[in-house]
């Protein structure tokens, strides 16, 4: 190539491939600085006795004001007949025997008699956690072995332990071997497509080595901004999961273009400053979008949602960063040895070396009847889309939680059959000057009664009061399971009707309901009501920097409606596995409904990722255009050329989003299905028909630019010279 632009990519990639030494070593020093500063720091985190949204989070924060959460922690033994009432000498014999272990493990106070339940069959004995509440999960794992060895010696009897430390150490330990599968299977797994795409160690082996720094990098630099504004513990995965696949898409570009300019002919030098002067700067423009696009997180408005934003962001900008700087000096580093360590199998492989006969095939029928084309593809698209119409979403509870998976649920479930007052229950937190006046007393117990006649709760009312007994929690079963319609229907009429009546009849008081079935009605609710912001800022950021980039306001109007349709039909497809149950064949849990946060979570991340593709694909229809080719020639040769690098990217993160679609916990599961299927949608029938079956019958106008924006900045972009 000749007569080329001198854009910001092109002069990163020169500077990199004539000091490839130094950006090296720059790398290395930047990403270790990250890494090392991070870790020195620590990482911050999101308090979430303080979160949540609506009145609940009202109510959680009033609980912490109230210092409860510094008091210690309460678990439960569940003593149970295996079948039949539970005798007095054998409840006796189990209760001093878990007395006894206990009594013997430090940090376990105030161990209390046990209490029979109703039917003679179940006895439950209770035990305090010294320490306050939320650090007793540190300490809970000796208690846990005393239990089991009291069950252990007392074979004809269920001695189990649950409690809020117990069942969160539980979540914690399945989730941590949740991510560590998923994270030891989608590396092996990239590098096997890779090498199948390249045929090549080291071409296979440098997208994962960047992904990997990218991550590692950015993780550091989360451990810092930490400190600033908290993140969240969810953040991590969602980092390695979009660094990944950036980090390898951006490579397996690059790549792709500096492997056909030396097959064109040129030298190592030239080759690599085309790479960078038109794929770096494709990547660019791929990355701001990308990070355009995750910046529609910050408009969730929540904690959560301003981590991930942050997390997200943070490791595209690395990944383009290292891109631009790093990828180019390896590549002059290795010259043409990086595509010389062949496997002897694979000798005749190297997809991306060619390009895809059956994206060939499939292109010339598609320009060859465009109309035709795009109406076939878009009336698939709407279809697989239908079913999101009946789309009903939720907030997962306890209900949600898998009890093969996660036994201490079973002990739940047999806790809440045998003494329901001691289920999940609304709290209503009372703030008073004085909460244990007669009169704040007197409303307490009107509303527990009037609660009880109306059959919304499932035993009176309890009632906590603080130190200074100005704040009073007062405990309300519900009935239901916590998440059920019951239980909503039966906290809407806390909220509207009984707690107003009562306790907001009493001077100086305020209250606000919260607990774990308020907090997923308000979730909900809070999820609902942002979405459209979250949506339009989206789509605004998004449409702004297509329309800078490409000079061309149907580029991204195009680009917009083709990501909303993959989007859609990915929510149908969604729809469909899970709350149709067509997955449960195949592993997946049936649910009711999608859980709430995800469409608007998938949505911000899905477009981002889409982008990615069509940001590449439309800068190399855009280049042989500009060189003189037609909008026929232009597409095909941008949709062909990039066909081999397009498909191994998609397989990458198809591959790996498929992980999560094996774990335990429904939400991933539903977040592993919905990315897997949008980005298969998204580089299969929309990459390869819908997208070059539009271009094609707009032909000129695809490149559209109305006179009165005439005034954009023109980006600097590559001119090839035949």
């Amino acid at each position: 190539m000749t007569g080329t632009t001198r854009n910001l990519a092109h002069r990163m990639g020169r500077w990199s491939g004539l000091h490839p030494w130094r950006a090296i070593i720059g790398w290395v020093t930047f990403v270790a600085l990250c890494i090392g500063l991070g870790s020195a720091v620590g990482t911050t985190e999101i308090d979430e006795a303080r979160g949540g949204a609506g009145e609940s989070g009202e109510a959680a924060r009033m609980i912490d004001d109230a210092g409860f959460n510094d008091r210690p922690g309460t678990e439960m033994v569940i003593i149970q007949a295996r079948s039949g009432a539970l005798g007095d000498a054998a409840l006796t014999t189990a209760a001093a025997d878990v007395t006894a272990r206990l009594d013997a493990v430090d940090d376990v106070a105030a161990i209390r008699e046990p209490v029979r339940s109703s039917d003679g069959r179940s006895a439950m004995l209770e035990f305090d956690i010294a320490g306050p509440a939320d650090g007793a999960g540190d300490k809970v794992g000796p208690m846990l072995d005393a239990v089991a060895a009291s069950a252990a010696a007392h074979p004809d009897l269920r001695v189990e332990q649950f409690g809020d430390a117990s069942a969160g150490r539980a979540l914690d330990d399945a989730l941590a071997s949740d991510f560590q599968k998923a994270e030891f299977l989608s590396i092996p797994i990239t590098l096997v497509i890779l090498i199948v795409a390249f045929g090549a160690l080291l071409a296979a082996g440098i997208p994962v080595l960047l992904g990997l720094t990218s991550v590692f990098a950015a993780m550091g630099l989360v451990s810092l901004t930490s400190a600033l504004v908290p993140t969240s513990s969810g953040a991590p995965i969602l980092m390695m999961l979009i660094g990944m696949a950036v980090g390898v898409d951006y490579s397996l570009f690059y790549l792709k273009r500096e492997r056909e300019e030396r097959a064109a002919g040129a030298g190592k030098m030239a080759a690599l400053e085309a790479a960078a002067a038109t794929s770096g700067h494709a990547v660019l423009i791929s990355g701001l979008t990308v990070m355009t696009s995750l910046a529609g997180l910050f408009f969730m408005g929540d904690a959560d949602g301003t981590a991930m934003a942050i997390g997200s962001i943070l490791v595209v900008g690395v990944a383009v960063l290292g891109s631009l700087t790093v990828l180019p000096a390896v590549l002059a580093k290795l010259g043409d040895r990086v595509h010389h360590s062949r496997l002897p199998l694979l000798r005749r492989v190297g997809r991306t070396q060619r390009d895809s006969r059956l994206w060939g095939i499939v292109l010339g029928h598609v320009l060859r009847r465009p109309a035709v084309s795009l109406a076939a593809g878009v009336a698939i698209l709407v279809a697989l889309a239908l079913p999101a119409l009946g789309m009903d979403t939720k907030v997962t509870g306890i209900a949600d939680l898998p009890r093969d998976a996660l036994p201490v649920l079973q002990t739940y479930d047999r806790i809440d059959a045998a003494f329901p007052a001691e289920a999940a229950s609304a709290q209503a937190v009372v703030r008073a000057p004085d909460a244990g006046a007669p009169t704040v007393t007197a409303a307490i117990a009107t509303l527990s009664e009037r609660a009880l006649a109306e059959g919304v709760i499932t035993s009176p009312a309890t009632t906590e009061l603080n130190d200074d007994k100005t704040v009073a929690i007062v405990s309300l079963p519900l009935v239901g399971d916590g998440s059920d319609a019951t239980s909503r229907s039966a906290l809407a009429t806390m909220r509207d009707d009984l707690i107003p009546a009562t306790l907001g009849a009493v001077a100086g008081t305020t209250f606000a309901v919260g607990g774990e079935t308020a907090q997923t009605v308000d979730e909900g609710i809070a999820f609902s009501e942002r979405a459209p912001l979250v949506f339009a800022a989206v789509l605004v950021m998004a449409f702004v920097l297509l329309l800078v980039s490409f000079r061309s306001i149907v580029i991204p109007i195009k680009a917009i409606i083709l990501n909303l349709l993959s989007v859609a039909a990915s929510f149908g497809v969604l729809t469909l596995v899970f709350q149709h149950g067509l997955g449960e064949p195949f592993g997946l849990t049936a649910t009711d409904g999608i859980v709430s946060w995800l469409p608007m979570f998938l949505f911000v991340i899905l477009f981002g990722l889409s982008m990615d593709y069509h940001v590449f694909i439309l800068s190399r229809v855009r280049e042989g255009w500009q060189s003189g080719l037609t909008t026929t020639a232009a597409v095909e040769r941008g949709i062909r050329s990039t066909a081999g690098v397009v498909t191994a990217a998609a397989l990458v993160m198809v591959a790996v989003f498929s992980i999560f679609a094996t774990l335990t916990l429904v939400d991933l599961q539903q977040f592993g299905v919905g990315l897997a299927v949008a980005v298969l949608i998204d580089a299969t029938l929309v990459r390869g028909v819908v997208l070059p079956a539009a271009m094609q019958l707009l032909g000129r106008w695809n490149w559209y630019l109305p006179r009165g924006l005439t005034w954009l900045p023109a980006p600097r972009e590559v001119r090839e010279s035949a």
